[in-house]
């Protein structure tokens, strides 16, 4: 097979046309000789933050010298994008044959199980220093989680979403994303809700909490902050950034990997990520964003609410999220919207559906071709801000437009 013929095949499995279990991945990575055991991670679970986490965490261990495997889901840019060395995406030649040599174990997976051992199988072959891993969905049952070798595991801010897997309240939750935990440093979120907090010191053998840090600046380029009397700089934007890094800075000390505070510092203010508060365009303002559930949207909210009412809004959303709770968070401080769907795919909202609940909080008008609404919201937007959000899928789409349009 090519590559294209891969990214098919690979596509094809599904990600649930398989009951949830650990017995198949543990079986083929069994065949394929146990790669993951053969080199140190640090494991990453939570329901918001978990790619931030993961590329912040990945930065500074590159910054430090390390070669640092990063595995994440979903993929923005490249599907390659999920598995990477010190920001190098695999090549497409290591992506088919490695594919192939998953095939020939003739074990059915799911498209997840699939990829997590392509990545095993390449981080091993390629002799990383350590694997940032990001759990997929969930925890307990995630594919990633045969993973033993762990320097630390990090649980980011827990909220309700995928409820209809992982539970339908906090507490159940929680306990599906603390299936990773092993005896070695838990590393969580300094504002994580109250009942996740104590299922989480219930199950970690050894539980660091960060302290609040002192924000100096925080704008649409990024934050500034001071930890334990130590000032930082982060590249990301949005307040809620600032949690994230405090608990990558903790989670790198608790790690035990010799890394400096310049290491950290530079590894913090040239981390890059994608579709999260991302800035496409500043004159006029152009911000992407993945905010998808109703902790994505307090975020996104607050951010929001700077640009005094002036706001236009690009939305489309999965029909299995809490569509009425983010736009009303959101569209309180939108002057106009414009609601969309991503026809090619059966879990997307349809943009009717959007339009019955945005209206009650903004201006909104409809548009179902995405390439219609993406020129309709530059449109009324004028010079004035334009944040597009409400799902990743959304963002993907519309940040490969907006880059190919420029």
């Amino acid at each position: 097979m090519n590559y294209q013929e891969t990214l098919n095949y690979i596509h094809s499995l599904g990600n649930f046309s398989k009951p949830a279990t650990l017995s198949r991945i543990k079986l083929v990575l069994e065949i394929l000789g146990n790669p993951q055991n053969d080199f140190k991670a640090i494991h990453i679970a939570g329901t918001n933050g978990k790619g931030s986490v993961s590329a912040m965490l990945a930065s500074i261990f590159k910054e430090a010298g390390y070669k640092t495997g990063l595995f994440i889901s979903p993929y923005i840019i490249d599907f390659r994008e999920r598995i990477q060395i010190n920001g190098e995406y695999i090549s497409e030649e290591s992506l088919v044959s490695l594919s192939q040599r998953v095939i020939e174990t003739k074990i059915e997976l799911t498209e997840f199980e699939f990829i997590t051992a392509v990545a095993f199988l390449y981080f091993k072959e390629q002799n990383i220093d350590i694997l940032i891993c990001e759990t997929g969905l969930g925890g307990r049952l995630d594919a990633t989680n045969t993973l033993e070798n762990l320097s630390a595991c990090v649980i980011t801010k827990i909220g309700l979403d995928h409820t209809a897997i992982l539970g339908d309240t906090i507490e159940k939750i929680t306990e599906e994303k603390c299936g990773i935990l092993r005896n070695c440093p838990t590393i969580t979120n300094p504002s994580q809700p109250k009942e996740a907090l104590e299922v989480i010191k219930n199950r970690a053998k050894e539980l660091y909490v960060p302290s609040s840090a002192e924000i100096l600046k925080s704008d649409i380029n990024g934050n500034q902050f001071i930890y334990k009397e130590k000032e930082y700089e982060i590249s990301l934007a949005g307040e809620y950034q600032v949690e994230n890094a405090v608990t990558v800075i903790e989670t790198v000390i608790a790690s035990g990997y010799d890394i400096s505070y310049t290491h950290i510092y530079n590894g913090l203010k040239n981390t890059f990520f994608p579709c999260r508060m991302e800035v496409i365009s500043k004159n006029p303002l152009v911000v992407i964003d993945g905010a998808h559930n109703i902790d994505g949207a307090l975020c996104l909210s607050k951010e929001l609410e700077k640009f005094s009412g002036e706001v236009t809004a690009l939305i489309g959303m999965m029909k299995d999220k809490d569509c009425e709770e983010v736009l009303k968070l959101t569209l309180c401080h939108c002057k106009k919207a414009v609601v969309t769907s991503l026809k090619e795919l059966p879990r997307s909202a349809k943009a009717e559906e959007l339009y019955e609940k945005a209206r009650k909080y903004s201006e909104t008008e409809i548009c179902e071709d995405l390439n219609l609404a993406v020129c309709r919201a530059l449109e009324i937007s004028g010079d004035k801000p334009l944040f597009i959000f409400g799902s990743l899928y959304l963002a993907s789409s519309v940040r490969r437009m907006l880059k190919e349009k420029n």
